[in-house]
């Protein structure tokens, strides 16, 4: 469609330039298509004054923001529209990703990369005077997610759309996401994250597709005309569920798939007979109820209602993407015949487990199937990744908590069970401790739903994220599952998208990589390995260097103007950036910068590499001791950083508030990749994958992906330490006594020493207790004790390599080069063939 606007010098304010930005006739035609710079150009003129609403005395920074993602968003629609269209038409199998996390980040940069119209709109906002990173700036990150999960889910998203597979992620629209951390006085303190304050450019409102949610209520049997027993779900509290689209452009491709968030409404917003009596608050009660859902990423369940509310989160969005999929189903299908045929539904962990139960009844109870056909179509649609070796993360519902919230769904899961659990006795008969076992029911004085029982129960497939994690899965976590159906087991190992982690994030590296082997590595990540051959070639290791040292030049930059932090980008950079989790070990690096503090200390500073070690992460708000690791790493940091004698030697920062935006600087910036878990513990992390491709080494253990990056890059381009899984296993077995590892080491036997003195911690020396409590008295259950004079030894080979900074450039070339097979693209060709079952469509566009 073309309009005609008038010639109008609209942007100004205190960043317009004091020139008149365009030097046009006054009538001239937008082309909302066009992705050159003159109509992007026009485009954002004509948003900031017909869509904002704005002149060049009254626009802000954010509006000019909002300009240029609207002006980016037409582009995007019509390939959106398109390829809805062509799905529809070509009636195509789908995969719906239901997720509770989709830590999406920041979306204008995103879009414009995956547009290719980069350079034309940083010309386009150049004319006007202003500079394309300062308006990305101003953009929110959407932190709808925890870290690695909702990461993970972003990364499938925008893998889903470039290689053309027809998909669609289902989450929740928080009106509050993952908080903002600020440290004051060292301590994590949580403020919220306020995404939704300002306009979202990127969301679309669909009310015509919104649903009812039903909770609480109870059941009635009755017989049908046919004389059929027959459920009915009555007396119920219904909400609203309000999606709203966000698009998901691929790279170089027309495809763009959708990404539906749900949010929660009132199904009666205001009871005006409360408000005639004079109760205000009361006339508003089911509005402020209902409308919690939404309203934050995981609230803490430490109490029942918190635990209620976790729950019915879960149950919210898994009802209304279940309602939302059938409905989309039945516009091209008749009956439910070929449903499997259609609809691939992937349970991103088991936070939308319950989604198993509620097919089931909406089948059942809403359409009229019968048990076993439903059953059969439900086996066949889902399948569940898992993401966890913790015992205590496999999630369970109280079973009382359950009959009252959810009672149809109780009556499901208790059907459910009984038939399995004779599936279990025929195969495995007299065997009662197994029937124990696997029981969706965990029996006691407060019965347990077993949620992620459920989802392998009814699931096709059941897959782990790396290769250890899912062998650890078969042997240990879910042994008894493995050995009823070992065909449904399979590992599909994670990757992070590359176009953000490396093409987006890192322009140095990417400028200087493309020049040498092209540009097939944005959509095919084992073209680097053309790499290798020139990790020889001196003067490609020394461009290589500047590449790195640029991106550390940008982090420090970035790091000050938005914390006030100064760094020295000429300092090796060691980053530990992660969620805080015990089993992570973020104490186990704090002691060691301790261990090079006491160093410096005795004056020996001969050989000594410059380190600049650095942390960034959030606590859960319930998690005490992750919260008291931060504090003591600032306390730490306090205590190194203002010493003369570690000047120019040693200093220690902890990153505020851990985020996309963050993570896309500090990543390709680093030198040494913390990644140094328990053995046994990690599933997989991305973290190391994203370090990896932007040239950090590792130093990490036999844990999770890491197994697989030390196969893939080689041991001699990888800094590999500490305890294996089956030494972690025997040393707990045997029992482990973390005393004797204090005793026979005298660099830990001071570090210790110091802390338990409260060297760290003079205003309160006994603040720092609970840490040594964990580490001696209390059984160092990560083995932080065990795998410390390792640890160490690995740093002093790290620094000695570092010294040599040839061969440490070399050595990062090589990681580069055989990080092919950590791609996103790859884990998602392996879901699509093996799993899903879902082939690729083109989208056309007509011209």
């Amino acid at each position: 469609m073309t309009q005609t606007v008038k010639d109008k010098d609209v942007v100004g304010g205190a960043t317009a330039p004091k020139h008149k930005p365009l030097n046009t006739p006054k009538g001239w035609s937008i082309n909302h298509k066009g992705m050159d710079k003159a109509d992007m150009l026009r485009s954002i003129l004509y948003n900031l004054e017909y869509n904002i609403s704005k002149d060049r005395l009254s626009n802000t920074p954010y509006d000019l923001f909002l300009s240029l993602s609207y002006a980016v968003r037409e582009r995007i629609i019509e390939r959106w529209i398109s390829t809805s269209q062509t799905y529809k038409s070509n009636n195509v199998k789908r995969t719906y990703y239901l997720s509770m996390e989709f830590l999406m980040g920041r979306l204008l940069g995103d879009s414009l990369m995956n547009l290719q119209m980069t350079d034309a709109s940083a010309e386009a906002v150049r004319e006007l005077g202003l500079d394309l990173e300062e308006l990305i700036d101003q953009e929110n990150d959407a932190g709808l997610g925890n870290g690695g999960l909702g990461r993970l889910a972003a990364c499938y998203l925008d893998s889903m759309a470039t290689l053309g597979l027809p998909s669609m992620g289902y989450g929740i629209r928080y009106d509050f996401g993952i908080f903002n951390q600020k440290i004051v006085n060292g301590f994590q303190h949580e403020v919220p994250e306020q995404w939704l304050q300002l306009r979202n450019p990127w969301e679309i409102e669909r009310p015509e597709y919104k649903v009812v949610v039903k909770f609480y209520g109870h059941t009635m049997q009755y017989t049908d005309k046919n004389g059929r027993q027959c459920n009915n779900w009555v007396d119920t509290e219904n909400v609203v569920a309000m999606p709203y689209d966000i698009p998901v452009p691929g790279f170089g491709v027309n495809n763009v798939n959708t990404l539906r968030l749900w949010s929660a409404r009132s199904a009666d917003e205001f009871n005006l007979q409360y408000f005639n009596s004079g109760d205000y608050i009361g006339a508003c009660h089911d509005k402020f109820t209902s409308e919690n859902i939404s309203k934050i990423l995981y609230p803490n369940d430490n109490n029942v209602s918190g635990k209620e509310l976790r729950l019915k989160q879960q149950f919210f969005f898994s009802s209304a993407s279940l309602q939302d999929i059938i409905r989309r189903y039945l516009q091209t299908n008749k009956d439910f015949k070929s449903f499997a045929d259609k609809v691939a539904i992937q349970l991103n962990d088991t936070h939308p487990s319950i989604a198993i139960a509620e097919l089931m009844r909406l089948f059942i109870d809403e359409h009229g199937l019968m048990w076993d056909e439903a059953w059969e179509i439900v086996q066949k649609t889902f399948a569940y990744t898992n993401h966890t070796l913790m015992p205590e993360a496999l999630e369970k519902w109280s079973v009382g908590l359950m009959q009252h919230l959810l009672p149809r769904h109780m009556e499901i899961i208790y059907e459910i069970n009984a038939g399995f659990l004779r599936q279990v006795s025929y195969k495995f008969p007299g065997d009662i401790d197994r029937l124990r076992r696997m029981s969706l029911i965990e029996e006691g004085d407060d019965k347990q739903v077993r949620m992620a029982y459920l989802a392998i129960v009814a699931s096709h497939s059941i897959n782990g994220v790396s290769a250890l994690h899912s062998e650890l899965l078969r042997s240990g976590l879910v042994r008894d599952f493995y050995e009823m159906w070992p065909e449904r087991f399979n590992n599909k190992t994670n990757g992070v998208t590359q176009r953000r982690w490396l093409y987006k994030a890192n322009p140095a590296l990417r400028n200087l990589i493309t020049s040498k082997i092209g540009g097939g590595w944005v959509t095919d990540l084992y073209e680097l390995k053309k790499l290798e051959k020139l990790a020889s070639d001196k003067s490609f290791r020394k461009e290589w260097a500047e590449a790195k040292l640029a991106a550390k030049k940008a982090f420090v930059d970035k790091i000050y103007k938005w914390e006030g932090i100064k760094i020295d980008p000429n300092m090796m950079f060691d980053v530990q950036v992660k969620r805080m989790h015990e089993y992570k070990r973020q104490l186990l690096n704090v002691l060691h910068c301790i261990a090079l503090y006491n160093r410096i200390k005795s004056g020996d500073t001969k050989n000594f590499v410059p380190r600049t070690v650095m942390f960034a992460g959030k606590a859960a708000p319930g998690y005490y001791m992750a919260k008291l690791i931060i504090k003591f790493i600032n306390n730490v940091s306090g205590i190194i950083n203002n010493d003369p004698a570690t000047k120019g030697l040693l200093s220690v920062h902890f990153l505020p508030n851990y985020r996309v935006s963050l993570a896309e600087y500090v990543i390709p910036a680093a030198d040494l990749s913390e990644q140094i878990s328990t053995a046994g513990t990690e599933a997989s992390g991305t973290g190391n994958m994203k370090f990896a491709l932007n040239g950090a080494l590792t130093i990490g253990t036999m844990d999770g992906a890491n197994v697989e990056m030390h196969e893939e890059i080689g041991d001699d381009n990888i800094f590999i330490f500490g305890l294996r899984t089956n030494e972690v296993e025997s040393l707990h077995r045997n029992g482990y006594n973390p005393w004797d590892f204090y005793n026979n080491s005298p660099k830990l036997k001071q570090v210790i020493d110091l802390i338990s003195s409260g060297y760290f911690s003079p205003e309160d020396t006994a603040m720092f207790n609970p840490i040594y409590d964990s580490l001696l008295r209390n059984g160092d259950r990560f083995l932080v004790m065990a795998d410390f004079d390792a640890y160490v030894k690995c740093q002093d080979d790290v620094a000695n390599c570092y010294r040599n900074q040839d061969e440490w450039i070399k050595k990062s070339i090589l990681n580069v080069a055989n990080m092919g097979k950590f791609s996103s693209d790859r884990a998602i060709s392996e879901y699509a063939k093996d799993i899903w079952n879902i082939k690729a469509m083109d989208v056309k566009l007509d011209i």
